[in-house]
């Protein structure tokens, strides 16, 4: 069966690859010159973190993500499986108590265990929230190490074109374009996200850092080379402008409140992404004719891609599994 696969983003790759992996001839058309180029994707936190989630999104949320390490961990190199680290200032207490409320799978630590997972973090919390079973990746290598193993299975990628008019000879078509296809599907709309990638040898950590506060909650990821992605703005929006001010300030000055030598910290880079989201903030994997639609990935873009890949891959092949021979 020949499937065209619009879009090279998380959802993109993820959907390419189960379908792949079930026997599928398999062409993936991506707008930009690259892989992620222009997707929100890789701008993403890239948690796997399903139960920290559950704080502020749909219980749905857990069980589709709960497999996501795995699945990752299973195709591509770098998934760390260090847990997440929810911290609140003392004076912010009652935010890690209200946290803990509305989720599970943690155990509360004090300030000797805080010192012991990150010692960069010593004496500066008293108390927080660890999940030990979740994990986290890097979002860019990611993409294109799934792409890479994509193209050792003969996938074929065609940059510069959305696939619109290419993919019309193709049996099925997989429409991942996230918020472009909203011509589509009129009830997504954009969440914008921003965020900040710091370089500091200063401050070294294992684990993402949920970072509570009543106005502006944070996380920030590590990544390599003391590279720290921070990020948390959920703004209804679909500008897709450059960060602003009150973003870069908020941001900034909680990765300050988390470490104080993020002060000295260089700015690598600011970006912005507009997250499809529907109305119930769950995703969505739709059939109508001989279009696939998955979208409305929200800010969970690689926590959920998993599950939605292979329920696209079901629509599109059948739940039997594999392409006859």
């Amino acid at each position: 069966m020949q499937i065209a696969v619009l879009g090279a983003g998380v959802a993109g790759l993820a959907s390419a690859t189960a379908l792949a992996e079930r026997g599928a001839s398999v062409t993936v058309f991506e707008r930009g010159a690259a892989i992620g180029e222009g997707a929100a994707s890789r701008l993403a936190g890239a948690m796997l973190a399903p139960w920290c989630e559950r704080e502020s999104a749909e219980p749905e949320v857990v069980r589709l993500g709960a497999g996501a390490a795995d699945w990752w961990a299973a195709r591509v190199p770098g998934v760390a499986r260090q847990g997440s680290l929810v911290l609140a200032p003392p004076r912010d207490r009652a935010e890690l108590d209200r946290f803990a409320r509305r989720t599970d799978h943690f155990e509360r630590i004090g300030a000797e265990e805080i010192a012991e997972l990150e010692p960069s973090l010593a004496g500066r919390f008293q108390a927080g929230l660890l999940f030990a079973e979740e994990a986290h990746l890097c979002p860019r290598c990611a993409l294109k190490a799934l792409a890479r193993r994509l193209e050792g299975m003969g996938v074929a990628f065609h940059f510069g074109e959305d696939g619109r008019a290419a993919s019309a000879g193709f049996e099925t078509v997989i429409d991942c374009r996230g918020f472009a296809a909203r011509e589509t599907l009129p009830e997504l709309r954009g969440v914008r996200g921003e965020m900040v990638l710091l370089r500091t040898g200063e401050v070294a950590l294992s684990r993402p850092v949920r970072l509570l506060h009543p106005r502006q909650p944070i996380y920030v990821v590590p990544r390599v080379d003391g590279i720290f992605m921070v990020g948390a703005t959920m703004i209804e929006s679909e500008n897709r402008g450059a960060i602003t001010l009150r973003s870069a300030v908020e941001l900034l000055s909680a990765a300050y409140a988390l470490h104080p030598a993020f002060a000295e910290a260089e700015i690598l880079e600011t970006g912005v992404g507009i997250r499809p989201a529907f109305p119930d903030n769950l995703p969505r994997v739709t059939r109508q004719g001989r279009v696939i639609s998955v979208n409305g990935l929200y800010r969970h873009g690689f926590l959920l891609a998993p599950d939605v890949a292979g329920r696209a891959a079901d629509l599109a092949l059948g739940k039997s599994g594999r392409v006859a021979a």
